[in-house]
């Protein structure tokens, strides 16, 4: 899928800072492509970004729909419009649903599934327009599983998908793709250092406390690399995966 501008598409990463929306970003910088990074860390995206070719950050709060709407007119005055999203920001909180707090509730939600709306409301109508655009959704095996004290990552990973796949169904005939992919158990920093907590809870360490806690339920017996991740939204934004729409794929190594 060429892009509308000098042959470079136009890409925006969410929550791209770090993690595996950094690797995102990074994949399709060296994949020749412009990249703009949506982060709420303004200093954390400027340093991601420093480090990439051709690469913008931008501080933006995706769950302020006004906020969203100036920094994606912004992109389009700067550099065009957007010919791929990737909607990856995330977070997590962890409590025994008695106890969540309120606000953590409406703050995972308002991310992970609010800021999706958003960035995917004020990119698509421009996307209908050009006849060619490729959204791609970060969800989770959480999407499709459950497990305890997760409610509201859960449920907004769950929405995630259900929300890719009611928008896929209003722009397949326009030359726009909708698509999620569900990670498993990814190695980021996140990860590492849930997993030094976990064994300082268990008095384990962090080797078992990956065996028992991840590794359990992830066959192929090891961590998944961003790389992973990052190389199937390189595929769902390319030319090749014109007719892939409505899906949710998973880079899990067999979780189950």
């Amino acid at each position: 899928m060429d892009g509308s501008r000098d042959g470079k598409r136009i890409v925006v990463v969410t929550g791209a800072a770090r993690g595996i929306g950094k690797g995102i970003a990074k994949a399709f910088s060296d994949n020749g492509d412009r990249v703009m990074i949506f982060d709420l860390d303004r200093e954390a995206g400027l340093a991601a970004a420093e480090a990439l070719d051709d690469c913008q950050a931008y501080a933006v709060d995706i769950t302020d729909e006004e906020a969203v709407g100036a920094a994606l007119e912004r992109v389009s005055r700067e550099h065009g419009g957007v010919d791929v999203l990737v909607n990856n920001a995330g977070l997590q909180f962890i409590s025994p649903v008695e106890s969540f707090p309120y606000d953590q509730w409406q703050k995972l939600l308002g991310v992970m599934l609010s800021g999706t709306f958003l960035m995917t409301k004020h990119v698509v109508e421009g996307m209908k327009q050009r006849g060619q655009g490729r959204i791609i959704n970060i969800s989770s095996v959480h999407g499709l599983t459950a497990s305890p004290y997760k409610s509201a990552y859960i449920a907004a990973k769950h929405g995630v998908i259900g929300f890719t796949r009611a928008v896929a169904c209003e722009t397949a005939s326009q030359g726009v793709t909708v698509n999620a992919i569900l990670p498993g158990a990814v190695d980021t920093e996140l990860l590492r250092n849930q997993l030094d907590r976990i064994a300082d809870e268990e008095g384990s360490s962090p080797e078992q406390a990956l065996k028992t806690h991840i590794l359990s339920k992830q066959p192929i017996d090891r961590l998944i690399d961003v790389g992973e991740v990052a190389g199937l939204a390189l595929y769902l934004a390319s030319d090749a995966a014109g007719g892939v729409t409505g899906e949710a794929i998973r880079v899990a190594g067999g979780w189950r």
